[in-house]
């Protein structure tokens, strides 16, 4: 076997203990003489000392609007901290280990700090120290421009990081550990007979995290899926468990199908709250200026059903003051619905098969749940419904598709 990447993210370096965790899993690896890349994000979340939204704190504690170019250079001391203290732990139970920054590993990004792209990755550096028997830990999250310039990656960096690198050593899988067994079928907070997905398409991923689930960052698996790379979900505190696999389902399923065997409908229900419906009455004025404007001011729109009397769609909610004041402008009658939620049903097998919609209608109205608005593509169906019955309409979805 080649060379494997492994992801730590910041809930299984939080803490000593959790640290001894990833420690055994290298430990177990290496045993099995695989070369190891370990990828790690800042350590624990929101509120935690040296997680990245406290040491971004620090620099808002003294200016209220910090430069981005001093912001990226905070941010990235989380990732270094805990890849130092990971190396260094590593070393200690006798692993031989080293520690590189993004930039010292190869990542070349752009200028665009505290959001910057991947340019190119020069993993000379990590296949010298790999060939020196090394297992090479590097600080997710972040790179370096042509000028010397440390930069931060944006939302899904260290996961990023982590695909990129595997892309460029030529890996076949990469490994992303987190505090959940994988990705499940709903949010088990929400949904309790919610199961743990033994795979999942890239493409249902990215439906996944664009209708409001937790999983990994879309920019990690559109990089996947680019270098023909699986990823493994897993557990740190379980890591003999399955997991969940991200690949391509024709790769996955195809040994297996003879022909056109029923290979399952339902991927998953994803569920997004604090959003708004907006709906807008006939009006004689060209509305393609109206869009125009709305969309200089980066308001998403979602859920879109424009006809001849009326034009309905969803917005986030923190954009519900700057899109009335651009409907006000053009005295436009309006109202807007706060306190929405939308549930959406996944699967690769919506377009084409009949009776999709009538059963997640009936299944929504047995529950008592009124149904606000619908939208569709190929592969997912969308409900916008009142926040209130979320959870219920999440169960009563997963309970009418979801078959053990």
């Amino acid at each position: 076997m080649g060379v494997l990447v492994q992801k730590f993210g910041g809930t299984s370096v939080e803490s000593y203990e959790k640290m001894g965790e990833v420690c055994n899993i290298v430990q177990a690896y290496r045993e099995k003489e695989i070369d190891l890349v370990v990828v790690v994000s800042a350590m624990g979340r929101k509120g935690a000392p040296y997680a990245t939204d406290t040491l971004i704190g620090l620099c808002n504690g003294v200016n209220k609007i910090p430069k981005k170019r001093e912001l990226d250079l905070i941010m990235s001391c989380g990732e270094i901290i805990s890849g130092t203290i990971l190396a260094s732990m590593l070393q200690g139970k006798g692993i031989d280990a080293i520690f590189l920054t993004g930039r010292q590993a190869g990542i070349l990004t752009n200028n665009k700090y505290s959001d910057s792209k991947i340019i190119n990755i020069n993993p000379k550096r990590i296949k010298k120290e790999i060939s020196e028997g090394k297992v090479v830990v590097i600080a997710g999250f972040q790179g370096g421009t042509e000028d010397g310039e440390i930069t931060t990656l944006g939302r899904g960096g260290s996961d990023t990081s982590a695909v990129a690198i595997g892309k460029a050593l030529g890996c076949e899988e990469v490994e992303i550990y987190t505090d959940v067994d994988g990705i499940m079928t709903a949010d088990p907070r929400v949904e309790p007979d919610a199961e743990v997905l033994e795979f999942i398409d890239y493409e249902e991923v990215f439906q996944m995290a664009d209708k409001g689930a937790k999983v990994i960052h879309p920019r990690a698996v559109q990089l996947a899926k680019s270098g023909d790379i699986t990823l493994a979900i897993k557990n740190t505190l379980n890591p003999e468990g399955d997991g969940t696999r991200i690949g391509s389902m024709y790769k996955n399923h195809s040994s297996e199908i003879e022909f056109e065997e029923d290979t399952g409908f339902m991927t998953a229900v994803a569920h997004k709250d604090k959003i708004a419906q907006v709906k807008i009455k006939a009006q004689e004025a060209d509305f393609t200026t109206i869009l125009n404007e709305i969309e200089e001011k980066n308001i998403s729109l979602d859920m879109i059903n424009f006809f001849i009397e009326e034009k309905a769609f969803v917005i986030d909610e923190e954009d519900i003051k700057v899109l009335s004041e651009i409907l006000d402008r053009y005295h436009i009658d309006y109202e807007i619905n706060a306190d929405c939620a939308k549930v959406t049903l996944i699967g690769q097998k919506i377009t084409g098969t009949p009776g999709i919609m009538a059963k997640v209608v009936r299944s929504l109205s047995k529950a008592g749940i009124s149904l606000l608005q619908t939208s569709d593509s190929h592969m997912t169906i969308s409900c916008l419904i009142n926040k209130a019955d979320m959870a219920n309409a999440v169960h009563a979805i997963h309970n009418e598709f979801y078959v053990k």
